[in-house]
């Protein structure tokens, strides 16, 4: 990657952070984010990316929202109240790289994202992307089209935005052009959070026939830790704030009663951000109000919990060395299921039998995270449903 592609795109796609919201924070404390983190100024110009962990990037893009009339997003507030929020003991770099300039065609916006959050993944910072509408997923996906593996996306949402491939991407069906669209890299997608009156059973007969994981919103609020080893096997992890109840936003974002609370939300985020393997992460379908800062806020305090989880990342040892883990092998039915645990951070990984074929989708990955639960249930003759799935994924 071109070293110097900050600099050649910065006055084409990249708008500086607005002067009055970086005059805001001088007048609160010397302490606050805004103070203590990399701003991309007019006056200055952009971060040095040697110097940075995360970048923030918004994309004020939302022409293929299905309900689109024209309306624009500012994410202003939404830096305003960020910037506003304390770090905690973090040793993780920040910066705000401002927002990329809608282009032409979404088409363009698009592209200067793909290109954007390749960029960010290849110097091994991790891009946080505040957006219009979720269509924005697709471009952020098309950013790992270099990277030659699988990716797992992880979607916290109350949809399943699978739609219909044959038409235009929309806001509502990009998850169909990432299955169909070459190059191929989706191994997984994961809904977090649906809620079944809004999504046809079509779609849930379709997302069973392709095994690909569905948690409903009742069953993740009852056990809000069975998250964490779904985050810990993604790489794009995306928040739709509609999968958030209405009690809990400003009026413009009021589209359901039932959804997630903002305890429950911020908890998610930090398991996203706790796991090692995600690379990219976003918030999508934000919609500007002047009414109040409630819904800027708790989007401020959801990126606050990620780089706090960011910040907590440890590092399992190798798996190859026998004093770093325990190792218990159970037979279920025809399977022989083994489990794996690390000493360090007492988390459980099964392992996925590689396919008989040469060109498995799996050789990457032959461990799947999982919990102490799923191996208790290996016990009382139950399979792992994530297991199932990874494996039947793996000898199609």
């Amino acid at each position: 990657m071109d070293p110097n592609f900050l600099t050649s795109v910065q006055d084409n796609i990249l708008t500086p952070v607005e002067d009055h919201i970086l005059s805001h924070n001088k007048i609160i404390s010397s302490l606050i984010l805004g103070n203590k983190i990399s701003v991309h100024t007019k006056e200055n110009g952009l971060p040095n990316i040697k110097k940075i962990d995360v970048a923030i990037i918004g994309v004020p893009e939302n022409r293929n929202d299905i309900n689109f009339i024209g309306e624009e997003i500012n994410l202003s507030e939404i830096r305003r109240s960020f910037y506003s929020l304390y770090p905690g003991n973090w040793s993780i770099r920040i910066a705000d790289f401002g927002d990329i300039t809608p282009g032409e065609s979404v088409e363009d916006t698009y592209q200067n994202l793909t290109s954007l959050i390749s960029y960010f993944i290849k110097n091994n910072i991790i891009p946080l992307v505040i957006g219009g509408s979720q269509d924005l997923t697709y471009a952020n996906y098309r950013a790992y089209d270099d990277f030659k593996k699988t990716i797992n996306i992880v979607n916290v949402d109350s949809n399943f935005d699978l739609g219909d491939s044959s038409k235009p991407i929309k806001n509502n069906s990009y998850l169909g052009k990432i299955i169909l669209e070459e190059p191929h890299n989706l191994f997984n997608y994961t809904t977090i959070g649906y809620q079944t009156y809004y999504n046809s059973q079509i779609e849930i007969d379709l997302m069973e026939k392709l095994y690909f994981e569905a948690y409903r919103l009742g069953e993740v609020c009852y056990n809000i830790n069975s998250v964490e080893p779904v985050m810990r096997d993604a790489d794009i992890v995306t928040i739709d704030l509609r999968s958030i109840k209405s009690s809990e936003l400003s009026s413009r974002q009021k589209l359901s009663p039932n959804g997630f609370d903002g305890k429950e939300i911020c908890s998610i985020s930090r398991y996203a951000g706790i796991s090692n393997k995600v690379s990219s992460f976003g918030i999508f379908e934000y919609k500007s109000s002047n009414e109040d800062e409630i819904t800027e806020m708790l989007i401020a305090q959801i990126l606050w919990y990620f780089i706090e989880g960011v910040n907590c990342r440890i590092i399992d040892d190798d798996f190859t060395n026998i004093s770093n883990f325990q190792k218990f092998t159970i037979i279920v039915e025809k399977y022989e299921l083994v489990f794996y645990r690390s000493i360090k951070t007492s988390r459980w990984w099964i392992v996925i039998p590689n396919s008989s074929k040469k060109d498995t989708k799996l050789n990457q990955q032959a461990l799947l995270p999982c919990t102490h639960e799923d191996y208790l249930n290996a016990n009382d003759g139950i399979i792992p449903d994530r297991w199932y799935k990874a494996h039947k994924k793996n000898i199609i």
